[in-house]
């Protein structure tokens, strides 16, 4: 009989894996927080300074797409596999 030395098991995506799809997730949801924000005290008052704001146009859109960049990376990496 053949002993195995090695516990085989099937597993798709690897400790590397998850932590890159946590870290991508934190990106996602702080892009989202970014891009949401305060209310005004007066509903007559349009705050343009606030709501066309660098923070909520342009670096929530980078956090998002940046969170979503590495969801896929984190998808379809594979580790290299070491020669025994």
């Amino acid at each position: 009989m053949k002993e195995v030395d090695k516990k085989e098991t099937f597993s798709v995506l690897t400790k590397t894996n998850y932590i890159l799809i946590i870290v991508g997730l934190v990106f996602i949801v702080l892009g989202f927080l970014a891009m949401a924000g305060g209310r005004t005290s007066d509903p007559n008052i349009f705050p343009a300074d606030e709501l066309f704001s660098f923070r909520r146009l342009t670096l929530s859109t980078i956090l998002i797409l940046l969170g979503y960049a590495i969801e896929i990376v984190a998808i379809l990496y594979k580790p290299k596999q070491k020669n025994n």
